[in-house]
């Protein structure tokens, strides 16, 4: 597996992987952009081209192209893995010893695509029928692996238990359910399959629509996968593994509420669509977003209840960041519908129509006003907490400003009761945070870390500016060698951190010796006068003992110490 990882690295550069999520600028010798983990106004993400690594200052988030992908889809290593793989066309060839190491996951992950393709092989001509009445053709069909869950108890179990996976597996992959009498059924019956994919491609989870003349009446239209080691509905949205590349091309994402009108979008040209499986659209969802496009437009359904999740998605994301704009549907008509009825041209206007968030939402409660005192109080209690979200201050400031015309009051009248509404917290980078009542003794800290890094990012330059020789032993006098082998000894990401970190700082310097030179300065000066209070400290407890002989070695040290501490201050 290791040399399948090196095969990986030789073929893709750090800056191909990252650069298909956010936009790189040079900076130096490196490049920066802004973090995709987290919402930051000044770009503090940084990659090394030279290194294959990267660095935010902002989260404190380092490593390379397995790491960065690990983190940016969500995804474990052998996710990873796949998916580096499959971009650079290495293909992954495992041995015996690797299958029979295979852990839980990898086998709930085999388990899921067996019960995926079983479902397929199910898909009969009345269901087909009734897709195709639904608008959807048979590439949509194939590309999304749709199928059918019949109405036998145990069909599927029986497949799987004969395909070698046991009944806790089929348990733990959410597609059985134990009966009141010990027995395992299938959990999905009657029901049109929708399989729900990770970023990756691989399937976590399903959703399944009742679904012919055998389902009870009194079960419910959709049923959703549960909570599995695989399927977390928070952080899955289905069809992102398809969505991805559309987001980042168009650098718009699109939100519909349910797969078919997922399945109709893509099909109609709107391939950055996503949506929701079984839950309501989260903070972390508006996160999965922002790694790949800053704005969304949200086209849930028309109806009281669709209106009212529009809204909380529009929050969710505005708190993490997204510019949100929704989309005004036909009344009665969800994003499928209005498809199959009136055309994908409607659909596509529909989108390209989309109001911003407190635009839509002034022109709703305009639409519905009843009087001028019954609109403002509106105003104040449903959309000056959307304006509180909003992470832009040029952004709120634009939103007062049309919230006052509206109202024909002043801009000062409105910003007086925006700062009434509680505000989201601001994210603020780490580095930034961390300099606010810092003391002095965690700044001799960072200047130790400082200087040390000066020394690990010259290393690693084909020509250095400093004689690192000299540089390293100057480094040793001024921080101590107890203190120069405890940096030595740091895991090697945090010493990548310090490269970056010396690369940012001083990567533009023109004068480099001069500032390495006042730096190493200060820091002997701190542990000179360290050593000289120390040794004050022992010159009185040897006065007060009455100590003769000790009291001069200590008077002696002191001195010393002292002409070099003066010696320092006149070259600072």
């Amino acid at each position: 597996m290791s040399d399948t990882v090196q095969q990986i690295k030789d073929r893709l550069s750090i800056v191909d992987v990252v650069s298909q999520y956010v936009k790189l600028e040079r900076s130096g010798t490196s490049l920066r952009a802004r973090c995709p983990f987290h919402a930051e106004k000044t770009p503090s993400f940084f990659v090394s081209p030279e290194r294959g690594t990267f660095h935010c200052f902002g989260c404190n988030v380092g490593g390379d192209i397995f790491s960065f992908v690990e983190q940016i889809e969500g995804l474990d290593f052998k996710g990873t893995l796949k998916v580096l793989a499959e971009k650079a066309g290495v293909p992954l060839v495992y041995s015996r010893s690797d299958k029979r190491e295979k852990d839980e996951r990898d086998r709930l992950f085999e388990l899921m695509e067996v019960a995926t393709i079983f479902y397929a092989s199910r898909l009969n001509n009345e269901v087909e029928q009734y897709l195709h009445e639904r608008g959807l053709n048979n590439a949509t069909i194939k590309v999304f692996r749709l199928g059918f869950g019949g109405n036998g108890w145990t069909d599927l179990f029986d497949h799987l238990k004969a395909k070698k996976f046991s009944e806790k597996e089929i348990l733990d992959a959410g597609v059985g359910k134990k009966t009141e009498h010990g027995l395992v059924n299938d959990k999905f019956r009657n029901r049109i399959m929708f399989p729900i994919s990770d970023s990756a491609g691989r399937v976590v989870g399903f959703s399944g629509r009742i679904f012919g003349e055998d389902a009870s009446p009194e079960a419910p239209k959709y049923l959703n996968s549960p909570e599995t080691p695989l399927f977390h509905k928070s952080r899955i949205l289905y069809g992102l593994d398809k969505a991805k590349l559309p987001m980042r091309k168009h650098n718009c994402a699109v939100l519909v509420e349910g797969q078919m009108d997922l399945l109709a979008s893509h099909q109609a040209g709107w391939g950055n669509t996503v949506a929701v499986s079984g839950t309501a659209f989260t903070g972390e969802h508006a996160l999965i977003i922002r790694r790949l496009t800053d704005n969304l437009v949200i086209a849930l359904d028309p109806d009281e209840a669709g209106i009212k999740a529009a809204g909380r998605a529009a929050r969710a994301a505005l708190q993490n960041g997204l510019n949100v704009k929704v989309a005004q549907l036909p009344r009665g008509l969800d994003p499928a519908d209005l498809i199959l009825k009136e055309g994908k041209e409607a659909w596509s206007r529909s989108l390209r129509e989309a109001k911003d968030i407190v635009t839509f939402l002034l022109d709703v409660l305009q639409e519905r006003s009843r009087g001028i005192d019954w609109f403002r109080r509106n105003v104040e209690g449903a959309v000056l907490p959307y304006v509180a979200d909003v992470q832009s201050p040029i952004a709120r400031e634009q939103y007062l400003r049309e919230i006052a015309g509206r109202l024909d009051v002043s801009i000062q009248a409105v910003a007086e009761a925006l700062e009434k509404i509680p505000h989201a917290p601001e994210i603020i980078p780490r580095t930034e945070s961390r300099d606010a009542g810092r003391s002095a003794a965690g700044e001799a800290v960072d200047r130790a870390g400082n200087a040390y890094s000066i020394l690990l990012w010259q290393k690693v330059l084909p020509k250095p500016s400093l004689d690192l020789d000299t540089y390293e032993r100057e480094l040793e006098e001024a921080l101590g060698a107890d203190t120069l082998e405890r940096l030595r000894t740091l895991p090697e990401q945090e010493q990548e951190r310090l490269r970056f970190l010396a690369e940012w700082m001083y990567g533009r310097s023109t004068a480099l010796q001069a500032e390495t030179r006042a730096l190493l300065n200060v820091l002997l000066k701190e542990r000179l006068s360290r050593q000289l209070m120390e040794a004050t400290r022992a010159l009185k407890e040897a006065e007060n003992r009455g100590d003769e002989e000790e009291t001069a070695v200590h008077m002696s040290v002191c001195n010393v110490l002292t002409r070099r501490i003066a010696r320092l201050h006149e070259v600072m």
